[in-house]
């Protein structure tokens, strides 16, 4: 099997122009920003309460701590928020009206919460429409270890964010492309 395209930011923005012309806009818009800018696992962004995400002031948290329960590794792990999500996670909240902390911060069109199958058929749908094959619901999560990979953040960094136990799994999030290694030969002056 192979694995999820990583996809730039351009296609980002193409998958998030399509979001905004369609139903559940906000819903479906912050689902692939977490995943994309804090690189967390599709069954990740399902489980999450609005107590996980909201304090009790109504701020926007900093750190997600996520329970073991609701990671795929069942260790918990905490995502850090950075100030561009929390930004986006105020406005989804705005947008939401009433808040009750232990419902799910995602809900379906039954105003249940996603199972973590649903919201990946979901994103699944949303980049089929959005014309970007072979992109799947870990693309989010690829393409921000793969961004960060190539401004250099450590791979031992990367893979505490990811919630990795071993480096050499986080490795193989990191695509490479023939820019950044005409770029890397350069670096030899």
């Amino acid at each position: 099997m192979s694995q999820a395209r990583t996809l730039s930011p351009r296609e980002l923005r193409k998958a998030l122009d399509h979001v905004a012309t369609r139903a559940h806009a906000t819903r479906n818009r912050i689902s692939l920003l977490l995943t994309h800018w804090a690189g967390m696992r599709v069954g990740e962004v399902a489980a999450l309460r609005w107590s996980d995400v909201i304090a009790q002031d109504g701020s926007v948290k900093p750190e997600i701590r996520l329970s073991a329960a609701q990671t795929k590794g069942h260790q918990p792990r905490t995502v850090f928020v950075s100030d561009r999500l929390r930004k986006e996670l105020a406005a989804y909240t705005r947008s939401q009206g009433i808040i009750v902390p232990d419902r799910p911060l995602l809900r379906t069109q039954k105003r249940d919460g996603f199972s973590a199958n649903t919201l990946a058929q979901t994103i699944n749908h949303i980049y089929c429409a959005a014309g970007l094959d072979g992109a799947s619901s870990h693309s989010g999560r690829r393409s921000f270890i793969t961004t960060l990979a190539h401004k250099g953040v450590g791979v031992r960094v990367l893979a505490s964010l990811a919630g990795h136990r071993s480096i050499s799994t986080t490795q193989r999030y990191i695509d490479v492309n023939d820019d950044q290694k005409r770029a890397a030969v350069e670096l030899m002056g």
